[in-house]
């Protein structure tokens, strides 16, 4: 399998808030790059975001803005690339968010949700949040909300999925991002 994993971090309710991200690149079934980066947002910090992911606003003050950060990983958000991420729809929110507020070009891509993936192959789970999920499958999350270390545990689910149930099980679960 080839594909991205992509997580988002953001420092309030507007989805075009972004202040990192990362990227976790699978070639042939295994994490063959990574692409981390803080982003200056261009809106206010919340308090509750940042007890959440533990990013403050110092920590931004020299991060390159959304824009910048688009020219690097444009090429990565292709029509026939799938881009997965745990809880999907808001990291596809997240990006399309910000592709507006910035007024860059929209995007089409394939991408999967490995929530939605996890309810399907795991329903004995409790619930089906990223460090569930990884606690129950042995997959190692050491800094959950850091954009990193959840990148690369969405991708080691998907993997994890594939590996056991094989890839024409997931290809129900894959989207046009239009």
């Amino acid at each position: 399998m080839n594909f991205v994993a992509m997580d988002f971090e953001t420092v309030s309710p507007k989805r075009y808030s972004a202040c990192s991200l990362a990227l976790t690149i699978v070639r042939n079934n295994q994490v063959a790059d990574e692409f981390y980066s803080l982003i200056k947002p261009d809106t206010e910090f919340n308090w509750r975001n940042v007890q959440i992911h533990g990013i403050h606003e110092e920590d931004v003050v020299d991060a390159p803005s959304f824009p910048e950060i688009w020219q690097v990983i444009n090429p990565f958000f292709q029509t026939n690339q799938l881009i997965v991420a745990h809880n999907a729809p808001f990291d596809n929110g997240v990006l399309k968010s910000c592709l507006e507020h910035y007024e860059l070009q929209r995007t089409h891509y394939l991408t999967l949700d490995t929530v939605r993936s996890s309810r399907k192959f795991f329903p004995e789970f409790e619930n089906h949040k990223l460090d569930t999920v990884c606690t129950h499958l042995g997959i190692e999350l050491n800094h959950h909300h850091n954009a990193l270390d959840d990148s690369l545990a969405c991708a080691n689910i998907l993997l994890y999925e594939a590996n056991n149930f094989g890839a024409e099980q997931l290809k129900p679960f894959v989207r046009m991002i239009n």
